[in-house]
C-alpha cells in the first residue's frame, strides 16, 4: 500500500513557521506530481488529509477522491498527539471529518497521527476515542526505537477498545542485527538502497503481511522551499534524495497496491 500524508511543506512537528512563510503554499502543486504518478502508474492510493489543508484547499480533496483513491484523516492541526487533551484530540478529529465528509461524500474510516505521536502506553485514551468514533483503522504506531515500540508488530493487528475493535497498520521496517530500519518513507526511503526496500517488501509478502509505504508531497516536489531545522534535522526531514519520485515510480510498477481501507476489509474477513 502507498499511503500519503497530505500536508504542506511547512508543517514539521516541533517548528514554528512564520505566516509569511506558510503562505508560500506549495501543496498543490506538489500532490499533482503524485497524482501524475499514480495515474501513470495506474495505482490508487491512501491519502491521510490534514484539516487544515482540505480548509483551504478544497478541490484538491475532490480531485484526489475523483481519482479513485482513498480519503482518510491526518488530523486537522499536524499537532502530535500527546500534546492534545482527549477532547482536544476528539474535537480534531470530529472538524476533520466532517470536512472530508461534506468534500467526498464518504467519510474517512482510517487515521494517521503526526509524528507516529499515538502510544499504546502513553496516548491509550485515543484509540478509545477513535473506535467510538467509528474509525476501522489506524496507521500511527511504527516497530522503530525512539519514535515508536521497537519490539512492536509488523503486520496489521487489532486493538480491542471498550467500543470496539481498531485495526493497527504498521509501516514497512526493514529488521536488522542492529534494529529496525525506517526504510518504508520519510528519510529511510530516500536514504537506504532501492534493493533493501524492495528486498524488504518481498520478505514482507512471504510473510503473508502487506507492505505499508509512506510518502510527503513536499519528497516529490525538488524545488519547494524548506526550513532552517539544524544539520540533523533537516536529514530527517528532507533526507538525501531531492525527490524520492524515482524509485517510488520503480516501486509502484513492480508491486501491486490496494488501498488501506481495502486491505483493512481483507484483514476483517479472514479474522
Amino acid at each position: 500500500m502507498l499511503t500519503v500524508d497530505l500536508e504542506d511543506w511547512y508543517h514539521v512537528c516541533g517548528q514554528t513557521v512564520p505566516l509569511a512563510a506558510q503562505q508560500q503554499s506549495r501543496v498543490m502543486q506538489a500532490t499533482s506530481s503524485v497524482l501524475t504518478l499514480l495515474q501513470q502508474v495506474g495505482v490508487k492510493a491512501t491519502f491521510f488529509a490534514l484539516g487544515a489543508v482540505a480548509e483551504q484547499f478544497p478541490q484538491l480533496i475532490v480531485q484526489i477522491a475523483e481519482q479513485g483513491h482513498e480519503i482518510a484523516s491526518h488530523g486537522w492541526s499536524h499537532t502530535p498527539v500527546t500534546e492534545l487533551t482527549p477532547a482536544a484530540f476528539e474535537d480534531e478529529l470530529e472538524r476533520t471529518s466532517h470536512l472530508l465528509t461534506q468534500l467526498t461524500g464518504q467519510r474517512p474510516y482510517g487515521f494517521r497521527a503526526p509524528r507516529w505521536s499515538l502510544s499504546r502506553v502513553t496516548t491509550p485514551w485515543a484509540f478509545e476515542i477513535l473506535a467510538r468514533l467509528g474509525y476501522r483503522y489506524d496507521s500511527s504506531l511504527t516497530p522503530l526505537a525512539l519514535i515508536g515500540d521497537a519490539k512492536g508488530p509488523k503486520g496489521p493487528y487489532c486493538v480491542e477498545t471498550s467500543s470496539g475493535r481498531l485495526w493497527e497498520v504498521p509501516p514497512l521496517v526493514t529488521s536488522t542485527w542492529w534494529g529496525n530500519l525506517p526504510t518504508g518513507g520519510g528519510w529511510g526511503f530516500r536514504f537506504f538502497p532501492l534493493r533493501m526496500i524492495s528486498a524488504t517488501m518481498r520478505a514482507y509478502l512471504r510473510n503473508q503481511h502487506p507492505a505499508i509505504l509512506f510518502v510527503h508531497p513536499r519528497e516529490l516536489d525538488p524545488t519547494g522551499p524548506r526550513l532552517a531545522l539544524g544539520r540533523v534535522r533537516e536529514f530527517v526531514t528532507y533526507g538525501s534524495r531531492c525527490s524520492a519520485a524515482g524509485r517510488l515510480g520503480q516501486l509502484l510498477q513492480t508491486f501491486q497496491f490496494r488501498t488501506m481501507a481495502e486491505q483493512v476489509a481483507l484483514c476483517q474477513s479472514v479474522s
